[in-house]
């Protein structure tokens, strides 16, 4: 539990420190006189607009384990120019509340839910959980991203298969903002459950088996605008664009559902009736 609040609090300073780097110091009204050493703001500057100590500041973007009250909280997100997304991860990491230890077995969708991802079809779609895990899929997410079924739950994760899947990444263009999305989003979730000892364990394997995970955990922010269009090489098809719907279901808030429409100015949908046409149910 301390090595998981040790986790959180240095996530808590690499945020602020990667926001602060990036902001411009004439987008916060500093004029800048010589050269600067110091990209974006110093954190002095930030301390100054937030109209804190230069110390406290140091502490919190530090990660050190300090008192935090919603108000102050409130002036170093409006001194940082964060938009609402990047806000809300803010007050999660920087004002943690006891949670239950939550159960690891896997939630089971509705059949109803089922039922709307089959008629999706040829739109590959899929439902994940709030550890990422794949819990519902309809054909046409087997047809692209290969055979789901058979996986074991270690690898049916989404944020597994993007790094440890080699057809996967070979499939995806721009791999690696394919795979920071996801892990902007398994971010997001570690922030909200931080009682769940199972986020830094699989943190910390992902980053032993795959370095390039651990560069882009350190590195990935609640993205400010979402990338809505991907673009896939398929090894029978070539060529696929879809356009990525995502949303909470409602009925069961920690699960999300994933679409991927297929653009109407390309031939995706033909290519997926294709594929949909010559493969077997996953």
């Amino acid at each position: 539990m301390v090595h998981n609040d040790e986790h959180r609090l240095h996530t808590l300073g690499q945020f602020l420190k990667n926001t602060r780097t990036r902001l411009a110091p004439s987008a916060a009204g500093i004029t800048v006189t010589g050269r600067r050493r110091t990209p974006g703001l110093r954190r002095e500057e930030v301390a100054q607009i937030a109209g804190v100590s230069t110390t406290w500041y140091t502490w919190l973007e530090q990660g050190r384990s300090i008192q935090v009250s919603s108000q102050v909280l409130e002036k170093v997100a409006t001194a940082l120019q964060l938009n609402p997304e990047q806000r809300s991860y803010l007050f999660l990491l920087a004002n943690p509340q006891t949670a239950e230890i939550f159960a690891e077995r896997p939630p089971k969708i509705h059949p109803t839910l089922q039922r709307i991802l089959d008629y999706l079809n040829p739109c590959p779609a899929f439902i994940a959980d709030r550890r990422c895990n794949i819990v519902g899929w309809n054909q046409a997410a087997g047809a692209m991203l290969g055979p789901i079924g058979p996986l074991s739950t270690e690898e049916r994760n989404i944020v597994w298969l993007s790094f440890m899947k080699r057809e996967l990444r070979e499939l995806v263009v721009n791999w690696e903002d394919f795979a920071q999305d996801f892990v902007a989003i398994l971010r997001n979730y570690y922030s909200q459950y931080k009682g769940d000892p199972w986020y830094s364990e699989f943190v910390e394997h992902c980053g032993r088996i795959h370095p390039q995970f651990h560069s882009l955990w350190e590195h990935s922010d609640i993205p400010s605008a979402p990338k809505t269009i991907r673009e896939f090489r398929h090894p029978q098809e070539g060529k696929m664009r879809f356009e990525i719907t995502s949303f909470q279901v409602y009925a069961h808030a920690d699960l999300r559902c994933c679409v991927y429409t297929p653009l109407p100015d390309s031939e995706t949908e033909n290519k997926m009736r294709k594929l949909l046409g010559t493969a077997a149910v996953s």
